[in-house]
């Protein structure tokens, strides 16, 4: 199969315009077919905002944790070199 350059990095804005030729010419046959399309490149558009927003959730726990291991690690060293002193 061959991509033309339109459909290998389409945009929404690409589908828009689709729409607004569609709406020039008065033919709204592929109409219902632009908006799926659109709805699908916002939805897609929303998880990567929510994946980048975990992402940093997590990272920022991760800075937590690590923070708590290292003092708990810490507080374990010193028991047991007390327990090594008795």
């Amino acid at each position: 199969m061959i991509f033309t350059k339109d459909y290998l990095n389409r945009t929404l804005c690409d589908v828009l315009e689709d729409m607004r030729k569609c709406d020039l010419t008065k033919n709204y046959s592929p109409m219902l077919g632009l908006i799926e399309e659109a709805q699908i490149m916002g939805n897609k558009m929303e998880a990567g905002l929510n994946d980048k927003r975990d992402v940093k959730h997590y990272k920022d726990k991760l800075k937590k944790l690590q923070k708590e291991y290292k003092k708990l690690y810490a507080k374990k060293e010193a028991l047991k070199e007390e327990l090594e002193n008795e």
